[in-house]
């Protein structure tokens, strides 16, 4: 009802022509056949496949005028008062001037003619020439209610054909709060295929979904749909960060304006940040999308902002969802060789960050604190800012526990307390690849792994510790009071 109250008020301001921007053409129509009994005026529709017909009444079928510099000449040479909806109207605009000038005509005699031109295309960039004499109008979006309510009417559906086995009520709603920012079609679409797929709505339906839905949202690059989310089992050390997201989980949070807004991993490359951001999303239950900020960058004026705003829109929709932004020093740095590109891309996401009502927790990671605005790191923006060290002693032993397991090595060849002593001033990421080489080497020896193989690779890796020892000094001295440690546990 809101939207026929907001379509009729637009169409009796006197606009001659509304573009409405959306892949829902047929409730469009629907929508347009209530408000022309409201207003008192014929509607027509047209497509260059179908012609001209008129729709508010039943006329039978019509087929005429599908030349669409033909129809626009018609309209304004009408004197009857009407809607006309052109349909897929937005290729017969572009490099077309005699089309251009046509609807810019109508428009101005709108006055004597009163005929109101509806453009529906699932995009449509308007000419300068006409944007004066536009309105635009947005179809609203279904609820958490009408959800649930739309993927019922599947439920039944499939039930009386026979194709439903099971349901769970609790999964239905973690459904329908993660089809919001789905128009009617594609939430229905996904919820049948949901049902139609195992013949059940479940809790594994979730991911299916977001996934699903996220294909239907993509964003070319800008944005990508993180399907191997981990989970902090799977993470050695930071146990202030797990008691931090432990005390903020969806489920305590009962007060959505309360909500986390983010946090800033800073730390060493390889300390495990990236591991950390997959993490959260696992340990949430929630949608992983991350941002890749050198695909946000166009060499075109405007565009790389566009790309921005796009993202942001996007992962509002797919809200409540984790958005990680990985160094997200190297695309918000300072330059003074890009117009001004990277301060007004900071400007746009430091509103989005304050303003945003969505629940998307932002999971930033750096290496580089000096790179980054201050403006990005006050408290309202990012929650916390957690300086992700080295790993210490105990940490090191898990880590070494853990790929171990990953690769199903006998444990019983390694002792953990030598490996983290010979491991000293080593990433996690480094660790790892340790391993990984000594693998390698038993391979080519046609040996078995041993404890001698791994550190002996150890001798031979000369660690970031080793090789960039005055910057990440600099970077602890620089945390240190300033920022939460990620490892220690909270007192």
């Amino acid at each position: 009802m809101q939207d026929i109250r907001d379509l009729t008020a637009v169409l009796r301001s006197n606009t001659p022509l509304v573009v409405i921007e959306t892949y829902e053409e047929h409730r469009v129509i629907e929508l347009l056949k209530r408000v022309s009994t409201v207003l008192y005026q014929p509607l027509f529709t047209w497509s260059i496949t179908q012609g001209l017909t008129r729709v508010d009444v039943n006329m039978g079928t019509q087929k005429f005028n599908t030349d669409p510099t033909e129809i626009l000449g018609q309209i304004k040479s009408t004197s009857q008062q009407g809607i006309y909806v052109l349909c897929d109207f937005h290729p017969f605009v572009e490099n077309a001037p005699k089309n251009v000038r046509l609807l810019k005509e109508i428009a101005l005699e709108y006055e004597a003619l009163k005929h109101t031109l509806v453009l529906v295309s699932h995009a449509f960039d308007i000419p300068p020439e006409i944007q004066r004499y536009c309105a635009h109008f947005r179809l609203s979006l279904p609820n958490v209610s009408q959800l649930q309510n739309l993927i019922y009417e599947q439920i039944d559906r499939a039930r009386s054909d026979g194709l439903l086995q099971s349901v769970d009520d609790q999964a239905v709603s973690k459904l329908a709060e993660n089809l919001r920012g789905l128009t009617f079609d594609d939430a229905r679409r996904l919820a049948h295929k949901a049902i139609v797929d195992d013949g059940a709505i479940t809790h594994s339906d979730v991911d299916r979904i977001n996934q699903g839905k996220f294909k239907l949202l993509d964003m070319e690059g800008v944005l990508q749909f993180e399907y191997d989310t981990s989970d902090f089992s799977q993470v050695a050390g930071l146990h202030n960060l797990k008691e931090w997201l432990k005390h903020r989980m969806p489920s305590v949070v009962t007060d959505i304006s309360d909500s986390p807004k983010g946090i800033l991993l800073l730390g060493v490359q390889g300390s495990g940040k990236s591991l950390a951001a997959k993490a959260v999303a696992g340990m949430w239950q929630r949608p992983l999308l991350r941002m890749d900020m050198s695909a946000l960058y166009n060499k075109y004026i405007g565009e790389t902002e566009k790309n921005l705003r796009n993202a942001l829109e996007l992962a509002d929709l797919m809200s409540p969802c984790v958005l990680w932004i990985d160094e997200i020093e190297k695309g918000l740095g300072s330059s003074n060789n890009d117009d001004g590109t990277s301060k007004r891309i900071l400007g746009a996401l430091l509103t989005w960050m304050a303003e945003r009502k969505s629940e998307v927790f932002l999971v930033a990671t750096a290496n580089d604190i000096s790179a980054l605005p201050p403006e990005l790191m006050r408290k309202g923006r990012m929650d916390e800012i957690f300086f992700v060290d080295l790993p210490d002693d105990s940490v090191r032993q898990a880590i070494f526990l853990i790929h171990a397991k990953r690769r199903q090595l006998d444990l019983k060849l390694f002792d953990l307390a030598q490996l983290s002593q010979a491991s000293q001033g080593f990433s996690g990421a480094e660790i790892e690849q340790a391993i990984i080489s000594a693998i390698y080497s038993a391979r080519a020896a046609n040996m078995e792994m041993s404890q001698q193989l791994l550190l002996d690779e150890l001798m031979k890796t000369r660690p970031l510790s080793v090789v960039m020892r005055e910057q990440l000094s600099a970077l602890r001295l620089w945390a240190k009071g300033r920022t939460v440690n990620a490892h220690l546990s909270q007192p």
